[in-house]
């Protein structure tokens, strides 16, 4: 059988979830570029949610509960933080917490965050690459009608409930894709966005260096799978900013947002209304059932997607 190289484009709950359908499917053949927008420092330590959600999903690790974190993981670390008087409003875990400091101490020493990366997805056993889009900073930050709040502490401390009016990438125009992403889209077969928030969760991604360009360039198909589903978010704020930013909350709002790049689109079956419209722009439209709940279900959308592009896994 041929040799089928998928580039997924993903971060958050969402993104990871088809991250493990098409993993099922192909294994090593698939690589996954990650979110670092959310990446922030705490205690010391280099914290990097959506990589890690990413990696512990891929690895089978992830908590079937929150879909983040550590299944069966325990927090006595944070208690005795709490004790100290430390405030424990971002949840870490104790095995999690050892992702923390094994990646912290590995970037002391040199090694890159792309390099780190794969060192904890390999240990853990994940089958699929996983790559950081970039080893630089770069930092989501969300202006609300609060004032501007690091992504974290906009998402998980104050819950997402302040009203957004704009999102920035610090430092990601400085920013570069690194090599093996570069590699990874240049000989990828077909690269595949997944059902995240296109605001936090993929536009960082887009933002860093030349990737969106790439995307434009590539012969390779590209598809994105929906967020939206009959006008609100599978998970997360993202119905919530479309409103708050000034646009629908819909499906068709996001395929608007890829089409420079994108090829084909994978449209829920209670949204099917809307396949003429994404059609009009140009894209072929895949309709499917696209929630997520279990492995099987994982990989039923997986396939749509692949089945977008004309990739036979």
């Amino acid at each position: 059988m041929a040799v089928v190289r998928v580039v997924l484009l993903a971060g958050g709950v969402g993104g990871a979830k088809l991250a493990e359908g098409l993993q099922q499917l192909l294994g090593e053949r698939l690589t996954v570029v990650g979110n670092v927008g959310d990446d922030f420092e705490l205690w010391g330590l280099t914290i990097c949610p959506d990589l890690d959600t990413l990696m512990y999903t891929l690895a089978g690790a992830a908590s079937a509960e929150t879909g983040w974190g550590v299944a069966g993981d325990t927090f006595a670390a944070l208690e005795m933080m709490a004790r100290y008087g430390e405030e424990v409003w971002f949840r870490l875990g104790d095995r999690d917490l050892a992702t923390h400091v094994l990646r912290t101490a590995l970037l002391r020493q040199g090694w890159r965050l792309t390099e780190v990366t794969a060192h904890l997805a390999a240990r853990l056993g994940a089958r699929a690459r996983l790559l950081p889009v970039t080893d630089a900073p770069v930092r989501t930050r969300v202006l609300t009608d609060e004032g501007e709040l690091a992504f974290q502490e906009y998402f998980v401390r104050r819950r997402w409930q302040p009203a957004v009016r704009a999102i920035r990438f610090a430092g990601a125009e400085e920013a570069r894709p690194t090599p093996e992403v570069c590699s990874a889209l240049a000989s990828a077969e077909a690269v595949v966005i997944a059902p995240s928030n296109p605001f936090v969760s993929v536009e960082p991604i887009l933002a860093v260096g030349d990737v969106r360009a790439r995307l434009r360039a590539l012969e390779a198909p590209v598809v994105a799978v929906t967020p939206i589903v009959g006008g609100e978010a599978i998970k997360g704020p993202a119905a919530k900013m479309c409103r708050e930013l000034g646009e629908e909350p819909s499906a068709l709002a996001v395929a608007r947002r890829y089409a420079d790049f994108i090829d084909a689109f994978v449209l829920d079956a209670r949204d099917a209304a809307l396949a003429p419209a994404v059609e009009a722009l140009g894209l072929r439209v895949v309709v499917a059932d696209t929630m997520m709940f279990d492995p099987e279900s994982r990989r039923r959308v997986a396939r749509a997607a692949l089945e977008a592009v004309g990739v036979e896994p």
